[in-house]
């Protein structure tokens, strides 16, 4: 279970998060909402480990990692799929998986990579193709994949529908909910409240860095979250 306790995130003066608390469960999906700048990346990069908190408590599990190096944090079970996919982009689709799966042991990287392959089909003819040269949706699938390599036991993933066709995002929604069926846990940072809404039991809006609202999706309905988001 990770649990964030007021944490405060600061760039210099600006003051990204403002005391953020939440938490995500195990076997769960928590989609954060909020408009460009509400400081949602900043929550993930904080969970992730490559920008340190000025105050709070991140914990995973019962351990305090807030100043934790981004290395040790993907070796306890967490993984960062960073807004704009971050594709290497002159290296092939399986070479990207590959680097993705470095703290796998290698004894089990082979059936991770075929799994990732049924969980994102368009990927399988792809393989030999630079990442550069994949279209928007397959980028955000091979990104997905390639954090999924790691066997994470929560996945912190950033705006996955950004930029995407309306039929390429419900089919990243998919397989975000065959993920969650395997047993890892996703954090999702969306703009796209109804396909946020759509796979997450609870939900987070930020705004100015500060938690506006929390509850379940059922609770806090479509009405009062695009009073937050739009």
């Amino acid at each position: 279970m990770l649990v964030l306790e007021n944490l405060e995130v600061r760039y210099g003066k600006i003051r990204a998060l403002r005391g953020v608390s939440l938490t995500v469960p195990d076997h769960a999906v928590v989609a954060v909402l909020g408009p460009n700048g509400a400081g949602k990346s900043s929550m993930l990069k904080a969970i992730s480990g490559t920008v340190r908190p000025f105050a709070g408590r991140i914990l995973w599990n019962g351990t305090d990692i807030s100043r934790m190096a981004p290395h040790k944090i993907l070796r306890l079970g967490i993984a960062h799929v960073p807004e704009g996919r971050a594709m290497i982009a002159p290296l092939t689709v399986e070479e990207n998986l590959q680097m993705g799966a470095y703290i796998t042991p290698r004894s089990e990287i082979d059936d991770m990579q075929d799994r990732m392959l049924e969980l994102f089909p368009p990927l399988k003819a792809r393989l030999s193709t630079t990442a550069g040269s994949l279209s928007g949706g397959e980028q955000q699938m091979l990104a997905i994949a390639r954090g999924l390599m790691s066997k994470p036991k929560l996945i912190a993933i950033d705006e996955p529908s950004m930029g995407l066709a309306p039929a390429v995002a419900n089919d990243v929604l998919a397989a975000l909910a065959a993920i969650v069926q395997t047993g890892t846990s996703v954090l999702l940072v969306e703009q796209n409240a109804a396909l946020a809404l759509r796979l997450a039991h609870d939900v987070v809006v930020i705004g100015h860095g500060e938690v506006q609202a929390a509850g379940t999706s059922e609770e806090l309905g479509h009405d009062i979250l695009a009073a937050y988001v739009e």
